[in-house]
């Protein structure tokens, strides 16, 4: 499943793309991907057709573009209702610009959703593809954040859509409370792998960067984490923050086609995994070979030897 560094990097790519186009016309092409639409795609399809896509946001996984009725400037976000994105398993979007004359190419195989859109008097297509249909877009109303502060990173907007008002601010976000996360970290029976997955603390955070960060950090994965010093919290959120950044510099993590930007392109952060999906191979530190086992339905690696469960707690 796409975490931050990958959503991130189709947020960038789709705010170069599409931001202040208008939408033309919608194409649903399987229901479920609008599954959350009561009405379905005739309701989808109403609900968006004239109105303006603004800037994408993303707060850690979650994307979506703030909707403007095009009165006024482009940029503002006056309707009150946002696209959002959840791309499951899956998801891709794919942007076209079709040049004068021409005709848009045929959609994908396994292309959900075509959104014909007008740039400045440019035609584009935007495709929402989604081989596995665990991802579905959702035309929904927006609510203010409580803290005031911008809902995720792309606008300034203090707003988020109702589904992802229970989501936590992620690592990369400036209005992240780090204090109340690094005591969130620490709270609790479950191991600290566990609690790095709720998304409802601290979000963006996956499988793959949560393995990495507790690697760099030298935890175990089933570290309780209220065995967790503050140090080793506070040094927890810098290696999740310094594991993202690099991922992000790259293009995110691909291991295959299921994962690409806004034109195609992978990944690369594979290349430098130091822990997720080497179960067997050397720890790039001390040499042993890294453990890999199902934790909590999770497959999880690292290093039995750098990484110990009992280390003791210092305060």
């Amino acid at each position: 499943m796409p975490e931050l560094p990958e959503v991130e990097t189709v947020r960038a790519g789709l705010a170069d793309l599409i931001s202040d186009s208008r939408i033309v016309s919608v194409d649903v092409r399987r229901d479920s991907a609008v599954r959350r639409m009561p009405g379905g795609p005739r309701q989808f399809g109403d609900m968006l057709a004239g109105l303006v896509l603004t800037a994408p946001v993303r707060r850690g996984k979650f994307l979506w573009i703030p909707l403007a009725d095009g009165a006024g400037p482009a940029t503002d976000a006056d309707t009150g209702l946002a696209l959002s994105a959840h791309l499951g398993m899956s998801g891709q979007f794919r942007v076209h610009e079709v040049p004068t004359h021409a005709v848009a190419p045929p959609p994908h195989r396994h292309c959900r959703v075509r959104l014909t859109l007008s740039r400045a008097g440019v035609p584009l297509v935007l495709d929402f593809l989604d081989q596995r249909t665990f991802g579905y877009l959702h035309a929904e109303p927006m609510a203010a954040t409580p803290d005031g502060r911008a809902g995720g990173l792309g606008a300034d907007l203090a707003a988020v859509p109702g589904s992802v008002a229970h989501i936590g601010r992620d690592v990369l976000d400036p209005a992240l409370d780090e204090a109340a996360a690094i005591r969130g970290w620490r709270t609790g029976g479950r191991g600290i792998k566990q609690v790095m997955l709720d998304q409802t603390r601290v979000s963006g955070i996956g499988n793959i960067y949560a393995d990495e960060a507790l690697w760099h950090a030298r935890l175990h994965p089933e570290r309780p984490a209220s065995a967790l010093s503050r140090p080793q919290a506070v040094a927890l959120l810098d290696a999740t923050r310094e594991v993202m950044g690099a991922a992000l510099a790259q293009g995110g993590t691909s291991f295959d086609a299921l994962y690409v930007n806004v034109n195609g392109e992978s990944g690369y952060f594979s290349r430098d995994l130091a822990a997720y999906g080497r179960g067997g191979e050397p720890c790039l530190r001390c040499g042993r070979p890294l453990r890999r086992a199902m934790v909590h339905g999770r497959s999880t690696h690292w290093c039995a030897t750098c990484q110990r469960v009992h280390a003791p707690r210092q305060r």
